[in-house]
């Protein structure tokens, strides 16, 4: 029985090819509902754009995690090696894509439901766009993992870890609340 390096190149090809194809089945249905365009198309976009927002905050909440424990290991370590792959497999396969659904289908209920109106749209909107960029610290904090030139410590990346979890926190008040319209 042969065992399955995760550091090697072919476990990550192949579980490229099944992101990749899953991220297919997911725009083939998303095209579909359009085309089809049922009586409540409307709950179809809302429970992918909910589908998309779990996945990209599933990784927004792991990736910190892992910058903690690749913060703690020998640069060039097989240990360091192997954090390298999941993160990077991590962003590409899950995070980035889970972030461009979660914003098709984000824009697409503001706009045809709310008419990008109301001020609890608009604050939420705000947060996503601050969620994206802490999305663009990781992405960047990835790329520095992978030349060995993180300069953070672990503690920075244990209360980076936190700002996610708190923007989703106001998001979703925001969203089943709407304290202002």
């Amino acid at each position: 029985m042969t065992v399955e390096k995760q550091t090697d190149t072919a476990p990550g090809q192949r579980a490229g090819r099944r992101a990749y194809f899953m991220i297919l089945i997911f725009a083939v249905l998303a095209i579909g509902l359009f085309a089809w365009h049922p009586a409540d198309l409307y709950l179809w976009i809302k429970a992918l754009h909910i589908i998309a927002v779990i996945s990209w905050m599933a990784g927004m909440f792991y990736l910190p995690r892992l910058f903690v424990y690749h913060t703690d290991a020998e640069p060039g370590s097989q240990q360091s090696e192997t954090f390298k792959v999941m993160e990077q497999r991590l962003l590409r396969y899950i995070i980035n894509p889970a972030m461009i659904l979660t914003w098709i289908f984000g824009l697409y209920l503001a706009w045809s439901v709310y008419d990008f109106q109301g001020g609890w749209l608009h604050a939420k909107i705000g947060l996503v766009v601050l969620l994206s960029a802490v999305h663009g610290h990781f992405s960047g904090a990835v790329r520095a993992f992978a030349r060995d030139e993180n300069k953070h410590s672990a503690r920075y990346w244990r209360m980076m870890n936190e700002a996610p979890t708190l923007l989703m926190i106001a998001i979703v008040i925001l969203v089943v609340v709407k304290p202002f319209a």
